[in-house]
């Protein structure tokens, strides 16, 4: 449930956020956590799923402050997490607060990248990757180039790490209408 509040409160503070500093499309969005008791884990730190569901928060606020989810409300579009990955440094306790920060960080032909930090004192906790696309809510994807053009920014060659790309096509799966049946070696 504390998602759900965090969620509504980002969302509206983003909202207000953008209408005194608007983010541009490669700008880093940055919005302030505080770890809380339905955060923990056992070992009294933040929970490794809890980090993915916080960081979605820094994708709403993203969206919101960059005019992104503006163009894909007003065309229909969602977008949908393919992939993620996430590595962890140090650990956040409880009440510890941090900042985390969301970027978009480049794309291919078909998915955006985004990484998140979650930072405290100017110290790198934990990062993200993360591969999302956009879709049409009566089927089928959107390519970025559609995207891009729609939100009206300018198209750019990525800078992507060569990594990036490697880590996308190890992580992929097949296509959703190809079946995967579930056979352990």
């Amino acid at each position: 449930m504390n998602l759900l509040w965090r969620t509504l409160i980002v969302s509206l503070r983003a909202r207000l956020r953008r209408r005194i500093r608007p983010l541009a499309m490669d700008d880093v969005g940055r919005i302030r956590l505080t770890v809380l008791p339905t955060d923990l884990d056992v070992q009294r730190h933040l929970n490794n799923g809890r980090y993915l569901s916080l960081f979605d928060l820094g994708r709403w606020d993203l969206a919101t402050r960059s005019g992104f989810g503006d163009v894909t409300r007003t065309h229909g579009w969602y977008s949908v997490v393919t992939a993620e990955t996430i590595t962890f440094r140090k650990s956040l306790r409880l009440w510890q607060r941090f900042v985390l920060e969301t970027r978009l960080v480049g794309h291919d032909e078909r998915t955006l990248f985004i990484e998140h930090r979650a930072v405290s004192d100017g110290e790198v906790y934990a990062r993200a990757f993360v591969r999302a696309r956009v879709l049409r809510r009566r089927g089928g994807a959107v390519d970025v180039e559609e995207l891009f053009a729609a939100a009206g920014w300018p198209q750019r060659d990525p800078e992507l790490d060569p990594w990036v790309n490697d880590w996308a096509s190890a992580s992929a799966l097949p296509p959703s209408r190809v079946p995967v049946p579930s056979v352990w070696p």
